[in-house]
């Protein structure tokens, strides 16, 4: 049998590795993902984005590369998948320093300092192109590379220049785009190394900087806000390694402040971010999904599931170049659909629990729930003290017209628009105020009509405060109730 040599031609195939499909975002994670395996505990991220060249350098203080580990960094394909990696190293392919500079710059350079020697190398992509050739230019001088007076002590600098995909001229507009590119990717890689730089049990703290500010972790599952609904961890073995499970559901825009609130949506927002958050090696791979297994909706928007898996489970788990997808295997897969089924209700009670207290607890509702089949609507409790007391003064051709009005309020609730207010901003759906007056009006028919159906003074007080619109006026209902408190219904 005859072989030929069937060698890829540098000038297209090197092209080609620019497509695989990183964005901004993932690029920078995959160069960071090299300094946390090589020990750093700071990572800064520095850009030029105002001059005619703008340019961008990911410096950190890990152990560095002497020459000869450095010349093989560069080659593609550096180290096999199939490889065993040791349990922290977050690399993949060997691809990932090229491929995610390629993605947006057409130089990259790189110097690295290791036992107090310093070594770089240099692709040029213009220059491949030239030569047809796989050549890897190493300069005679470091002096000159932007920020190399930086890099003090053992550490790398990956220099991205010429940022044909991020600024092609360099114009103020394109400036004014990278910025906020850039932007985007600090909210990325917070999410991302979440757990790397709150320095979770187990993991070394690390802090990453982006021009001199530093990143704030993003906890999806906000651990820290005591509403939060932790489930318990659940191992599962596949193929000799381990995989860990553990369910939250996150609080009420009512029971975390604004910021907390908006925070924990996401730039995305609730419904987007719903679903399985994918770590390997604890650093996050893909989220915001529930793998086809069900639909992210309105109720299940506070449902979030942390699966925590290995890297020798890669293979199994289809881990992509980018490492931003996976899918999980026949085994896991299973298993999950069964969680979405606990956790998915879980969301909907925590989601619909304040109307459902109303509904199902207190005597004074002012809307009823009703629910006929498959169909649920809402109507004006016409029991309800203050309303009965009302009608109770009307004669009945007034009562009639009452019960109308009534009717027709019932029948023209806002649904959609109150849905699309729920779903895109609920933090800002607010019923609406009332006047001094009429909340003392309320107030007092409210108490008349209890205390002559022989409620007890105590027993209104306690109904009241968990009722609409006493609840949310607290402090005026109770003023109100302590000066009705000498009121005896026998004098009437």
């Amino acid at each position: 049998m005859r072989t030929f040599l069937a060698a890829p031609k540098a000038s297209t195939l090197i092209e080609s590795m620019r497509d695989i499909g990183y964005s901004l975002d993932t690029a920078l994670a995959d160069i960071i993902d090299n300094a946390i395996t090589a020990g750093a505990s700071e990572v800064d991220i520095i850009a030029d984005t105002t001059s005619v060249s703008p340019k961008l350098a990911i410096l950190d203080n890990g152990r560095g590369m002497a020459e000869d580990a450095l010349l093989a960094a560069m080659r593609p394909g550096s180290r096999s998948p199939l490889d065993d990696r040791p349990d922290g190293d977050l690399g993949r392919f060997g691809l990932g320093l090229k491929t995610a500079s390629f993605s947006q710059c057409r130089k990259l350079t790189v110097v690295s300092r290791h036992a107090g020697e310093a070594s770089a190398a240099c692709w040029d992509l213009d220059y491949v192109a030239e030569t047809d050739k796989w050549l890897v230019q190493i300069p005679s001088s470091t002096g000159e590379i932007p920020w190399i007076e930086r890099l003090v002590g053992d550490g790398t600098l990956v220099l991205w220049e010429v940022l044909d995909r991020l600024a092609p001229t360099g114009g103020a507009g394109e400036s004014v785009d990278l910025v906020r590119r850039i932007d985007l990717a600090r909210e990325h890689l917070e999410l991302v190394f979440h757990r790397f730089l709150s320095g979770e049990k187990g993991l070394s703290k690390i802090m990453i900087r982006l021009n001199g500010r530093p990143l704030r972790g993003l906890d999806p599952f906000g651990r820290s806000q005591a509403a939060t609904i932790a489930g318990p961890v659940e191992h599962i073995g596949i193929g000799g390694e381990v995989v860990s499970l553990q369910s939250f559901t996150l609080p009420h825009h009512k029971k975390v402040s604004a910021a907390e609130w908006d925070r924990n949506g996401g730039r995305a927002g609730y419904i987007k971010n719903q679903g399985f958050y994918v770590y390997r090696a604890k650093r996050l791979i893909i989220h915001g999904t529930w793998f086809g297994l069900a639909r992210q909706t309105e109720l299940t928007k506070l449902a979030r599931v942390r699966i925590d898996m290995p890297n020798g489970l890669d293979a199994a788990w289809k881990i992509d170049v980018k490492k931003a997808s996976a899918q999980p295997p026949y085994q896991i897969r299973e298993r999950l659909r069964r969680i979405i089924e606990t956790i998915g209700a879980t969301s909907r009670r925590v989601y619909t629990a304040r109307g459902q207290r109303l509904v199902s607890d207190s005597r004074l509702p002012v809307w009823n729930r009703y629910q006929d089949k498959n169909e649920i609507s809402y109507r004006v409790n016409r029991e309800h003290p203050a309303l009965a007391g009302f009608v109770a003064g009307l004669d009945e051709r007034q009562g009639a017209a009452f019960a109308r009005l009534m009717e027709l309020i019932g029948a023209t609730i806002p649904m959609e628009s109150l849905f699309a207010d729920l779903g895109s901003e609920p933090d800002k759906v607010t019923a609406g105020e009332l006047s001094p007056e009429g909340l003392q009006q309320v107030v007092q028919s409210t108490v008349r009509a209890l205390a002559l159906s022989g409620v007890g003074r105590d027993e209104i007080s306690d109904m009241l405060q968990v009722t609409e619109p006493f609840r949310s006026n607290w402090p005026a209902s109770e003023a109100i109730l302590a000066l009705s408190e000498t009121w005896n219904p026998a004098d009437e």
